[in-house]
Parts: structure tokens; C-alpha cells; sequence
């Protein structure tokens, strides 16, 4: 079947056919036809199925081939990512047509979509806050918009978008033709679908008796430790027939750290997440789709915006919270109907978590195996090639070591070296000069010389009781007495604990 047999203009599929696009997906062939024709849609498929081309050619096709000046189309997305994602899709569809596009987002200048709402722009696509934004200064004029597409909506419901979506349906016209496309159904999203559509058809592109999975993607599960993660995932990377990966992490400071690490190790890594900037991220990210970068660290922030044919490879460094958010993080993977791997570690605290994610997927894998770097198992499933290190050929050397102490006895080295902070403390000895900050050290320097002398730092931990009274005793007469050096260590003790843990 080709799109040319759905009754999709000559123009449209001349213009996907240079991408070689040419046969429609499942979702496609069951949405497109009903678009056409004014039918208010309810669209559910599983990611990476295709669900973009189902609402935007029909969209498309209903503006007409020479639409007049103005937004017309209103796709609403719950991020950056998707909107720059669902716009380069559009933007391919009609570049055999004069109709244009327009992304609004949060994180970029306003002038530039600004200018281009005021040049005519027939289509919008975007965020809820800067949608909503711009049309309360007046500059976005939802006024004629005849076609209205919510895309990720249950993701928008997850990020608490429910109230701004509703400004966006009272500030559009009460007749027009809306599609709602979802991974999920859940009840909002149906009560949603019942106030602001007519009488729509409800499509699932999928086999009732499909699994909730899909069957091209690969999964494996470990148990892993966190001292470890790192060197298992840099062989990994080695892998025969590795493509492009994407990492993701729990955290934006895990993302920042992991990255440097890979980079580190010789890997051509991006990361993509919430401390950058809108620009570093679609540099990042552009990066990764042009095949610049092959290995991109994300939060879930960025999910959905990674529509990526050819990604091989997802690795959960941490566990998500949810069924859900495992769904659409794997589905970045096996996407138009290629095979891929999804990798999850589950750490020894977050096995509840997985245990949900087992019974919800019915994976059957209730319990990880144990995994580490060195486990002959790791190299079997995932064909890493025997004898693979956790370096490439010709990385830097100078961090070498941080590979070789991954896992049990790297574990056991930061145990030890967290018992002799520790010990440190409780004695008083010179070692606490080394985890405090400056000030502890220009304390013990202002004190008089037969203070900071005789059996206080020879005396074993545990047994200076007598000592630390006096210690005490003079650090609140220094308080009393406008002194600032304690003040400046009893302020420092604290911070470098946390920074410890």
C-alpha cells in the first residue's frame, strides 16, 4: 500500500518519497483515511509507530495546496523536543507547498516565532505555556484555526498541562476538526476527549493480542551496582552491530557526570537535559540525528522529542519510576519496525520499583541477574566481543584506573576511605583539615599553641572525651567572644558531609 492509495495528494507523497517514505505504517492507514474525511480521532499507538504522518498529512491535505495567510492548524506537544521533532516531519510533507510552519517554545527568543506568526504561518506547533503566552499578548490568533491536534497527550497530563490545554480549547473556535494521539488511554485522557470532541472514533493500531511490548525490542534486565554502571555500560558501547545508544538517567547531574565519563573513556557522547540551554540541547541533539554524535544521555525531559530511526541501543542507567515512562523510553528504540535493545540496571534499593515494572509489562523477570563489568553473561547477551575494556583504543590513559576499580572492590575503597573521614572527625586529628574547608584550618591556626598541642592528635578515636569537652568549651567562648574561625568550621563540617555522601 502506498499513501498515494489513502487519497493523499501527488505533491505530499512526492515530497516524503525523498526520504524514502513511502509505504504507510499501520497507525497511518487507519487514521489518515477518517482525517480526510472531517472525523474527530482518537489515535492510540505504541511510539515510534508512525502517529505524526497520521495526523499531519491529513492536516495538511484539509488546509488545501495554496492555504491563505494566518494559523490555521494547531498542534499542541508537551515538549521542546517533540515540537522540534513534529515540525521537522511537517516541514519535509510540505516542501512541495507554499503552506509554512512555525515552532513555539519555551527557551528560544521570542522575536524569531514572532516574526514568523506575523509572515503568515499556517501551522502552529508547540507548547502549551508559550501558546498560551503568546496568545494572551495577543501575537498568536487562535481565532481561525480550523484543525486541532493534541499529540503525546497523556504525557502532557503527566507534566500537568490539563488546565492550559483547556485555555487552548476555549481559545479556538467551537467548531473544528481535532485529533488526539496517545501511547496511553488513561481516564483523564478519555474524560478530555469527551468535552472537547464530537462523537470521535477511538483507532488502536495494534493487535489485541499483542503483547504491551513490542516484540522487535530486545530487553534485558540487570541487577547492577552503582560503582559499576559506568564500566558495564562503556562495554556495551562495543558491542557488534552497537548504532547509536541513548542513556537515560534519572538526574541532570548523573546525565552531566556520565557524559564526561564516556567522553572520558573516548566515546562520542552528547548529553541533553534540563540545566543546558534550549539551544545546547538542539545542538545536541542535532549532533546525535546527523550521526556527529552516536551516544546521547538524556533525562526524560527529552524522551519524546528522540525520533530516530536507526538508534540500536537504550540503556536505563537508572530504573524509570513507572511502566509508563519504561514504555516510552524503550520505544526510542525499534522504531519503523527495526529491532532493539532496551539494557535496564536495577539497583539493589529500586528492586520495588522493578517489581511493579515486571508485573505491569509482564516481562516474567521478577528477580535481575547480579551483573557486573567482568560477568561472562554481560558479554554473551549483549555480543560484546571477549576481552572488551572499558576504554577505547587510544583514549586518554590518565583515567585509566577508574575503570579497573569498578564494582566490588571499588566499592570497598570508598568504604574505606569514608571510614577514615569518619574516624577523622570523631579524633580531631590533622586529617579533618583535608574535608573542610578553609575555615576549619584558619581555626585551628588562631588557637593558642599549647591548645593545639600535646595528646589531642595522638589520641585514638573514641577516647578523647575529655578533650573534646574543653574543644567545646572554647569554641563557644570564641562565639561569645566575636571570634569567627569555629563559626567558619562548624559551617563547613556540615556542607563537606553532604558532599561526602
Amino acid at each position: 500500500m502506498t499513501f498515494a492509495d489513502l487519497n493523499i495528494e501527488q505533491d505530499i507523497a512526492d515530497a516524503l518519497a525523498t526520504k524514502g517514505i513511502t509505504e504507510p505504517f499501520p497507525i497511518q492507514q487507519q487514521t489518515i483515511p477518517l482525517a480526510l474525511t472531517g472525523q474527530d480521532i482518537i489515535g492510540q499507538a505504541k511510539t515510534g509507530t508512525g502517529k505524526t504522518f497520521g495526523f499531519g498529512l491529513p492536516l495538511i491535505q484539509r488546509l488545501g495546496a495554496d492555504p491563505g495567510p494566518g494559523v490555521k492548524a494547531l498542534v499542541v506537544v508537551p515538549t521542546r523536543e517533540l515540537a522540534v521533532q513534529v515540525t521537522e516531519d511537517l516541514e519535509l510533507a510540505t516542501s512541495n507547498r507554499p503552506t509554512t510552519i512555525v515552532s513555539i517554545y519555551g527557551g528560544k527568543a521570542y522575536e524569531g516565532q514572532i516574526e514568523q506568526l506575523k509572515a503568515g504561518a499556517q501551522i502552529v506547533v508547540g507548547t502549551p505555556g508559550r501558546l498560551i503566552d503568546l496568545q494572551r499578548q495577543r501575537l498568536l490568533d487562535l481565532s481561525h484555526v480550523q484543525e486541532v491536534v493534541l499529540d503525546e497527550a497523556d504525557r502532557m497530563l503527566d507534566l500537568g498541562f490539563l488546565s492550559d490545554i483547556e485555555r487552548i480549547f476555549q481559545a479556538v473556535p467551537a467548531v473544528r476538526h481535532t485529533m488526539l494521539f496517545s501511547a496511553t488511554m488513561p481516564a483523564p485522557i478519555v474524560a478530555l476527549a469527551r468535552r472537547f470532541m464530537t462523537r470521535p472514533v477511538h483507532i488502536r493500531a495494534t493487535d489485541p493480542d499483542e503483547g504491551l511490548t513490542q516484540a522487535n525490542i530486545k530487553h534485558v534486565i540487570y541487577r547492577a551496582h552503582s560503582l559499576d554502571k559506568d564500566e558495564v555500560i562503556a562495554r556495551i558501547l562495543q558491542a557488534e552491530g552497537r548504532g547509536k545508544t541513548v542513556i537515560f538517567t534519572r538526574t541532570k547531574r548523573a546525565a552531566a557526570k556520565l557524559v564526561e565519563e564516556l567522553k572520558d573513556r573516548g566515546f562520542n557522547a552528547a548529553a541533553v537535559h534540563g540545566d543546558l540551554n534550549q539551544e545546547q540541547r538542539e545542538r545536541a541533539m542535532a549532533a546525535f540525528k546527523a550521526g556527529k554524535r552516536d551516544v546521547l544521555i538524556a533525562t526524560d525531559v527529552a524522551a519524546r522529542g528522540i525520533d530516530v530511526d536507526d538508534v540500536t541501543h537504550v540503556i536505563n542507567h537508572t530504573i524509570p519510576d513507572d511502566p509508563d515512562t519504561y514504555l516510552h523510553r524503550a520505544g526510542r528504540t525499534g522504531r519503523a519496525g527495526k529491532t532493539g535493545i532496551a539494557v535496564t540496571f536495577v539497583d539493589w534499593d529500586d528492586l520495588h520499583k522493578w517489581t511493579l515494572i515486571d508485573k505491569a509489562l509482564e516481562f516474567g523477570i521478577p528477580e535481575p541477574v547480579e551483573t557486573y563489568s567482568s560477568s561472562p553473561h554481560l558479554f554473551s547477551d549483549l555480543d560484546i566481543p571477549a576481552g572488551t575494556k572499558g576504554r577505547l583504543p587510544g583514549a586518554p590513559a590518565h583515567a585509566a584506573e577508574a575503570g579497573s576499580s569498578a564494582g566490588r572492590g571499588g566499592e570497598r575503597r570508598t568504604a574505606e576511605r569514608s571510614g577514615e573521614r569518619r574516624t577523622g572527625e570523631r579524633s580531631g586529628s590533622r586529617s579533618r583539615s583535608r574535608t573542610r574547608s578553609a575555615g576549619s584550618t584558619d581555626s585551628a591556626a588562631s588557637a593558642p599553641a599549647e591548645e593545639s598541642t600535646g595528646t589531642d592528635t595522638a589520641q585514638p578515636a573514641g577516647e578523647g572525651t575529655t578533650t573534646d569537652g574543653a574543644a567545646k568549651r572554647r569554641r563557644r567562648r570564641r562565639r561569645r567572644s566575636g571570634g569567627s574561625g569555629s563559626a567558619e568550621a562548624t559551617a563547613s563540617a556540615p556542607q563537606n558531609a553532604g558532599e561526602g555522601e
